[in-house]
């Protein structure tokens, strides 16, 4: 295969956006309330004309519309929008800071943020935002870092990389009051591999033994190192028999790209956020292997994260943002607002794809583009499920991979660790403060697709038992 379009590539090669060229990061502002269908309708088209470089083109989708109210304990507010006194928080809530830039990546689950935003819920709570779409997870990184962002969407496994200074990550503590969401990535497989893949990596095998032998490893990308989709792709291999570090090539491409260099026949497979699977399916370019909720049902996914410095200094303003995300969550996982959702996220200053293409998966419609098709109970949530809390051992089960894959040298402090970058103190003061009642912490065991248990009371046994592994 040819070379590759790398998220840091070298100087020779140029980054690729799905029309060819780099686009550069976005920016919204200003969401003051609820957008009426006429006002979104021109705001979408407005965008469309602004910022459509890049633009994919409509293609027709095939979503039916369904109908459900989540569980949950708290109240679905019938209206999102803001009262008269919205913005007028008491004196003692304030936040610390008002005027916040939040980061996101063109992906489904950067949904809560948005939806925050376009809402007016962010404004309820005092916080005047703006909305910044990155290039690239590297991007989105350095810009908290440095303070051009104060909060963002974000992999689960990159503030605890940036805070303990791993995989080129500049060494800069964050943290993790609030989880976006769970489920909803995927592992894509290009078309030459229908009937012959299914969901059982196993299958792969054989091609990839095939390729090495020829001096021609397979290319699989997934979309920074040390994030979920990394992790995802690695597991999968991994579970087939097939060694991500010597059998194959790993290699980086942001999220957006991914159709792109799939179709130039730059890769074999990657994994991904959605809609960029469910495109692939549209372009006949690939299918889906594996959802990663079939791999672990109910995963933590995207989080909102802050660096320890910000939050530190402005707790009222990050639960301000809390209690904002809550209501947009809620909102998201009434089935009924999913429709709407998919139109407002597939502007192209957020995600620049199709709503019909987003709008499939995220009602737990999965054709899979190889024959294959199912109604998934583990679609993309956003509230349900205590999915917000921001729980140790999810932090501890990645340190466990870290360790796997040889990105930290021994045993890693686990429990510190996870205690520094997750802060369910905060979750737990902002909900207290709404009066939502969460399902707590939970150090119950997770059972993966391959039969084997993570149980967080022993991360090291788990980290050090794998057969296929690049342990230092």
């Amino acid at each position: 295969m040819s070379e590759l379009f790398h998220e840091n590539p070298p100087s020779s090669t140029k980054p690729i956006s799905l029309a060819g060229e780099s686009i550069p990061p976005t920016r919204v502002s200003g969401a003051q309330g609820v957008l009426s269908p006429f006002t979104r309708r021109r705001f979408l088209a407005a965008s469309s004309g602004l910022f459509g470089i890049g633009a994919l083109g409509s293609l027709s989708g095939c979503a039916d519309s369904t109908s459900a109210t989540p569980a949950g304990t708290a109240k679905t507010p019938a209206e999102l929008t803001p009262s008269p006194t919205a913005g007028a928080v008491a004196a003692s809530d304030a936040p610390e800071v008002a005027d916040l830039k939040f980061g996101i990546i063109a992906l489904t689950d950067c949904s809560p943020i948005v939806i925050a935003h376009e809402k007016g819920l962010f404004k309820k709570y005092g916080i005047n935002s703006t909305v910044s779409k990155g290039a690239s997870w590297a991007a989105i990184r350095d810009g908290l870092s440095n303070g051009d962002i104060q909060a963002t969407h974000m992999l689960i496994g990159m503030p605890i990389a940036s805070t303990m200074g791993l995989l080129g990550s500049p060494k800069k503590p964050m943290v993790v009051p609030w989880l976006l969401n769970r489920n909803g990535q995927a592992i894509t497989l290009k078309a030459a591999f229908k009937g012959k893949v299914t969901n059982d990596p196993k299958a792969l095998k054989p091609f990839v033994d095939e390729a090495k032998t020829k001096g021609t490893p397979m290319t699989f990308a997934m979309t920074f190192p040390p994030g979920t989709h990394a992790m995802w792709m690695r597991y999968y291999l991994a579970a087939g028999g097939i060694h991500p570090d010597k059998d194959v090539a790993l290699t980086t491409v942001p999220p957006p790209q991914m159709v792109a260099n799939m179709k130039v026949d730059k890769m074999d497979g990657y994994c991904v956020g959605e809609p960029w699977n469910a495109r692939a399916i549209a372009d006949g370019i690939g299918f889906t292997s594996i959802t990663t909720q079939e791999m672990w049902p109910d995963h933590p996914e995207k989080v909102c994260a802050f660096t320890a410095e910000f939050a530190e200094k402005n707790p009222k303003t990050v639960k301000a943002v809390l209690k904002a995300l809550h209501e947009a969550s809620v909102w998201l996982d009434n089935m009924d607002n999913r429709p709407e959702q998919a139109e407002i996220v597939s502007a192209a200053t957020y995600i620049n794809c199709p709503k019909e293409i987003i709008l499939g998966r995220l009602q737990g419609h999965y054709d899979m583009g190889d024959g294959r098709s199912m109604q998934d109970k583990n679609y993309m949530i956003f509230h349900d499920r205590n999915c917000n809390y921001p729980q140790l051992k999810y932090c501890k089960w990645w340190l466990t991979q870290f360790r796997r894959w040889g990105m930290v040298e021994g045993t890693p402090d686990y429990d510190g660790i996870a205690k520094q970058v997750m802060r369910p103190d905060l979750y737990e003061e902002a909900m207290k403060e709404i009066g939502y009642a969460h399902g707590g912490a939970s150090s119950d065991p997770e059972t993966f697709f391959d039969g084997i248990t993570f149980d967080p009371a022993d991360p090291e046994k788990y980290a050090t038992s794998f057969a296929i592994n690049s342990l230092k």
